[in-house]
């Protein structure tokens, strides 16, 4: 879920040379071809996961459902809001994350997803959003299932105008905890801490894969 999820391990001097503070129209979020929305959000995973999944894509009024799923994953493209408060690109309208949703994750982590894209799409500040969000969290957002996960592997994301703008990986979601049980942004250590839903109660621990959804080779910089 992450959308910016390579933005949030950078240095955040680093992260964007692009000034965005306050959201840009609407319509340079939206993807104006369906069809190739669909596609991006199946990319996130392997074929074998994302071809008999759910996905989603964004209109002017959230998300909705382009195709019906069999096998319990959701795919979606997330946008910049999904990123953590504090990120300088959090209004970046080029933001493009695919990412699959396991059905743990779908049921307890994607309504984040909705919750903020809807109050996004209600005109609300960043600040208002971080409110909602707090209430929301405590009030009713599902409690976070074990083995809640999702896939971020789209050889086409756009996660940051930092570098190479994107990252294979995958993300774990666990209650907040000491992230060097995992090893966590250690040297050389695959796995990294990204603050998205500190807000929320949850963190997320990303783990590089070093291959894209299709199968190929992805560098892997750490």
């Amino acid at each position: 879920m992450l959308v910016s999820a390579l933005s949030a391990t950078l240095p955040m001097q680093a992260q964007s040379k692009t000034s965005y503070p306050s959201m840009a129209a609407l319509d340079q979020y939206l993807m104006a071809d369906r069809n190739a929305e669909i596609a991006l959000a199946r990319s996130a995973a392997p074929d074998s996961i994302s071809h008999d999944a759910k996905i989603l894509v964004l209109g002017p009024h959230g998300y909705e459902t382009a195709v019906e799923g069999k096998n319990g994953f959701v795919c979606a493209v997330e946008r910049a809001w999904m990123a953590p408060f504090d990120n300088p690109e959090f209004w970046n309208p080029k933001i493009r994350g695919p990412l699959c949703f396991n059905l743990p994750a779908a049921r307890s982590v994607l309504p984040m997803t909705y919750k903020r894209t809807e109050m996004v799409l209600a005109g609300q500040s960043k600040s208002q959003i971080m409110e909602g969000i707090a209430v929301f969290a405590k009030k009713e957002l599902p409690p976070l299932e074990p083995g809640a996960f999702t896939y971020m592997m789209s050889k086409d994301a756009y996660l940051t105008d930092h570098g190479d703008h994107n990252m294979a990986h995958l993300m774990f979601y666990t209650p907040v905890m000491n992230g060097a049980l995992l090893g966590a942004d250690l040297p050389k250590s695959p796995v990294m801490l990204n603050p998205q839903f500190a807000l929320e109660g949850i963190d997320v621990f990303m783990v590089l894969t070093g291959m894209w959804s299709d199968g190929t080779l992805a560098e892997v910089n750490n």
